[in-house]
């Protein structure tokens, strides 16, 4: 009978003993801190909480980010009610500028062999050039942040000062034997091996349980793959320059709809893009000078001058339009380039169509028959007929013209053409 109790017990335990096995989630962050990427980590940090997770791994490689988003992100982690470790990789990544202060605040820093960490001097963006004052301020503000976060984990934080202040750097190894990471890596695998029994705050569970741990990859969801996407400085003057080419055809061919209503859909997102953006709108102020006088080139002869001047409006604008010292904040040449040229292009092929236009003979109407040619159907003594244009006409001429002579058209009169003799010399008379 006890034996029997013992195996039914055994068999009550050890299905929920191996669902309580622990689990590890993990995420990737590819590319510059953002708003999304501050609003991503934060919702993975919760959504690991509820699901009781033993560590949230955040696999890292970036290039820096917005002070406001990194700041965003720092206070999640450190709200965190579960460990949160920062792992650098793959080999050849690193964690730069923003990374940096977001890895001295997380519980576990760990990075693979090959990648670096550091060059956490801060940049201005979107605020032009700063006297010498404010920007020591600056740097002496994001020197004490690091700091204490260094200090708060238990971190070098001479170097993490260092990295702010003179932009230090160092590989994995090196970053081990400062102090200024706890683990090198070669794989997230053997990471989480090495996790086990790692002492963290007790009020994040005390040391971490990760022995056979089941990794739970979540990939970033298709809403913040969009936003991510209108983030990039690159995408968002796509299409404001889509937007804009929308517009303009839409108020060209009136009636049109398509053209406007995906030029206003292109506009509305690069604006939510802008707003995630250290935008010049003097930039964007340069952009709109550029189109208005592209415009005006098909409205006015000027001789290029006006799509000369759109062009360098343009390229200027486009220039400025994102104020940044950060090369992952910056428009690339290899978009705002081609995007001027096609854009002057076809502006300057739309002016010179217009202008040939203009100087091409009316086809139509009595200045359409102006200078056409015809053959005389009947002797010409004053009036008589001769087939113009495709049709028969009366015609009346000044001398006689015989039967089958070939004639051009001098003027019009009502409905009857005033002809005279191919070829002659005659000025025209009467011309209506």
């Amino acid at each position: 009978m006890r034996i029997a109790v013992s195996v039914l017990l055994l068999g009550l335990i050890v299905p929920f003993a191996l669902d309580a096995a622990p689990a590890v989630n993990a995420i990737t962050i590819d590319g510059a801190i953002g708003p999304v990427a501050a609003r991503y980590v934060s919702r993975q940090i919760e959504r690991a909480e509820d699901e009781g997770a033993a560590c949230l791994i955040i696999e890292i490689d970036t290039p820096g980010g917005l002070d406001t988003s990194m700041r965003t992100l720092i206070q999640a982690i450190l709200a965190s009610r579960v460990p949160v470790v920062v792992y650098v990789s793959p080999a050849g990544g690193r964690c730069a500028s923003a990374g940096v202060f977001i890895a001295m605040s997380a519980d576990v820093v760990a990075m693979t062999p090959g990648t670096s960490i550091g060059a956490a001097h801060p940049v201005t963006i979107g605020e032009g050039k700063v006297d010498e004052d404010t920007m020591e301020k600056i740097v002496n503000d994001s020197a004490t942040y690091i700091r204490g976060l260094a200090e708060q984990k238990g971190r070098n934080a001479e170097w993490a000062e260092e990295a702010v202040r003179e932009s230090a750097t160092a590989t994995a190894e090196e970053a081990l034997e400062l102090g200024v990471i706890d683990l090198v890596a070669e794989s997230i695998e053997e990471l989480i091996e090495m996790l086990e029994g790692f002492e963290v705050d007790e009020a994040r569970g005390g040391p971490l349980a990760t022995a056979g741990a089941e990794i739970k990859n979540i990939e970033m969801g298709a809403r913040y793959k969009l936003l991510d996407l209108l983030s990039n400085p690159n995408v968002a003057y796509m299409l404001l320059m889509l937007g804009f080419y929308g517009i303009f055809f839409e108020l060209s061919n009136p009636g049109a709809i398509f053209p406007g209503v995906v030029g206003a859909i292109f506009l509305i997102l690069a604006f939510f893009s802008f707003q995630m953006l250290p935008i010049n709108y003097a930039g964007v102020l340069l952009i709109l000078l550029g189109i208005v006088l592209f415009i005006a080139e098909i409205k006015i002869t000027s001789a290029g001058m006006l799509s000369v001047g759109g062009a360098v409006s343009l390229f200027l604008g486009s220039l400025m339009l994102i104020e940044s010292p950060a090369p992952f904040l910056r428009i690339s040449l290899k978009v705002i380039v081609p995007a001027v040229l096609v854009t002057a292009g076809f502006f300057i092929f739309a002016a010179g169509a217009g202008i040939r236009a203009q100087r091409r003979k009316p086809t139509t109407g009595s200045e359409g028959l102006i200078g056409e040619r015809g053959i005389t159907t009947t002797d010409v003594a004053g009036t008589g007929q001769a087939f113009i244009h495709g049709e028969l006409w009366s015609v009346e001429a000044a001398d006689r013209i015989a039967k089958g002579v070939v004639v051009e058209v001098i003027s019009m009169e009502g409905l009857k053409l005033r002809i005279r003799p191919a070829g002659s010399t005659d000025e025209p008379q009467g011309r209506n």
